[in-house]
């Protein structure tokens, strides 16, 4: 018998906040702090962001790993940072070190002006060609058993080997943008989960690239016992903000993020009034990924949308508390498949 789409399992992944802005003296803290509130709500791992302005996201990672049991690093991997060997070699000393599984969110590009100052002009497209190469030979190099030979246009070795070895049941899970055409074609070749950022469900209704072994969405959740009383803490969190507007009016002019692009076309209330489906924090430049809010059975409905189009991975905003992310627990309870 066919299972509906909402019993098919669904890996939730919670943001670490990051270090810009924040002081020296507690930002470890901080870190912890956001670590054991996801673990603890269930979430299965925790993106940890990479670019040139913040903490350098395997440092990050490896002080996850020493305030959790269990919860698993989703660390932001770009190709210009370091050589795809290091990711690697760095992936298998954590696992070596704390026997626990390290994944990757393996991006493309990033802040125009970051990739302007590391002198990497690559075109948008073919950034996604290098990024295909640079994921195959950290996929290989985890899980060879012998050395390994790869010849590319950007990349090339010969007979490397990892030591120490990856152990088979701490194979990363990989993860990639996929809301451009070029995003996609690079998930579906190495095998990585597609992440988007989502429309309104009405309004995305396309068909699902069978090419694609998963896919997931990125967006941020505020709901409560009513939606008003959801509304208002999205109001006090994200009011409005003339200046935040024009900081992301900038961002889009030196940006050639197809996702970037997409959303700042979306209204802030694109779907109407009785939509938990909201664009402030995004065109306020407070955030990088659509809002749901409103009531439990609200934003529950939304969610059931997105797994019907058949998303089964979710990346949720950073949160706020941890009083925040059990509200979010208790939507995806609903589903019964919240993975640890």
């Amino acid at each position: 018998m066919n299972r509906h789409p909402e019993e098919e399992s669904i890996s939730v992944y919670s943001t670490c906040c990051s270090s810009l802005g924040a002081d020296s003296g507690t930002y470890l803290q901080q870190v912890g702090d956001v670590a054991r509130w996801s673990e603890e709500a269930g979430c299965r791992g925790i993106l940890v962001y990479a670019d040139n302005g913040i903490v350098d996201a395997w440092s990050v990672s490896q002080a996850i790993l020493e305030n959790t049991d269990a919860i698993c690093p989703l660390v932001a991997v770009q190709p210009v940072y370091m050589h795809p060997f290091t990711v690697a070699k760095k992936i298998a000393s954590l696992a070596f070190l704390y026997h626990r599984r390290i994944s990757l969110n393996m991006i493309a590009g990033g802040f125009r002006n970051d990739l302007v100052a590391l002198d990497d002009s690559t075109p948008h497209d073919e950034r996604y060609d290098r990024l295909i190469e640079y994921t195959k030979i950290i996929q290989g190099l985890c899980g060879a058993s012998g050395s390994m030979t790869y010849e590319g246009k950007y990349y090339s070795v010969r007979n490397l080997k990892m030591k120490p070895p990856l152990p088979s049941d701490l194979q990363p899970c990989y993860m990639m943008s996929g809301s451009s055409p070029a995003g996609v074609a690079a998930a579906a070749e190495t095998g990585a989960t597609a992440i988007q950022y989502p429309k309104p469900c009405s309004a995305d209704r396309g068909e699902r690239n069978t090419d694609v072994k998963s896919t997931g969405v990125r967006v941020g959740i505020i709901a409560r016992s009513t939606s008003a009383e959801a509304w208002e803490i999205a109001e006090q969190r994200f009011p409005e903000d003339r200046r935040g507007q024009l900081a992301h009016q900038l961002a889009m002019k030196t940006s050639d993020s197809n996702w970037h692009f997409e959303l700042s076309k979306q209204k802030e209330r694109p779907a109407g009034e009785d939509s938990p489906y909201w664009m402030r924090p995004f065109h306020t430049y407070k955030t990088f990924c659509p809002y749901l809010v409103g009531s439990y059975e609200q934003v529950i409905r939304e969610l059931s949308g997105y797994i019907t189009l058949g998303h089964r991975t979710f990346v949720l905003d950073i949160p706020t508390c941890e009083e925040e992310l059990s509200h979010i627990s208790r939507v995806f309870e609903h589903f019964n498949h919240l993975s640890k």
